[in-house]
């Protein structure tokens, strides 16, 4: 992933207000390892329902506002994060929802999906996986994962943004 900006942070959330881009708070940029992400994700810790999802789509970064539900999976039983495909303990998935962009947004559309907690899953498909007689390179294992977790992140945001 190509480095981010506060200002393009900021200038490329489709889906919140201005007021509610200007209150977002971003997370220390100076300290991602942009090399080893497919997208940027982080929690608001003041709304900590709230979360944020930017990326990029060519030369242009899109961001997404996402909020959690307040309720969380039933303890005791796996779960699997829609975007990296990770099954984790239940209560490290989330499902969480984006408002679309627009007037669709306004009046209350929303997308949907599971996605992990704290929205780390550029971390989570470069565990290395041991090798295998069926897969000997774990170098190509998370060369598949990342672009299977950055193909799911473009289609779901780009669900939320082509709300027209």
């Amino acid at each position: 992933m190509k480095p981010l900006s506060a200002t393009d942070i900021r200038e490329c959330i489709v889906n919140a207000s201005h007021g509610e881009i200007d209150r977002m708070p971003l997370p220390g940029l100076h300290e991602v390892l942009w090399d080893s992400r497919e997208y940027l994700g982080w929690r608001d810790a003041r709304a900590p329902l709230r979360g944020y999802l930017v990326h990029w789509v060519d030369e242009e970064p899109i961001g997404i506002v996402l909020r959690a539900a307040g309720n969380r999976l039933s303890p005791g039983i796996s779960a699997m994060c829609s975007l990296c495909r990770t099954p984790q303990p239940a209560d490290q998935v989330r499902l969480f929802t984006a408002p679309r962009a627009g007037q669709a947004g306004r009046d209350g559309n929303t997308i949907g999906t599971y996605i992990c907690a704290d929205l780390a899953c550029s971390l989570l498909i470069r565990i290395i996986p041991p090798p295998s007689a069926e897969q000997p390179d774990p170098a190509a294992v998370i060369a598949a994962r990342a672009e299977g977790l950055l193909s799911r992140v473009i289609a779901f945001t780009a669900g939320v943004a082509n709300a027209a």
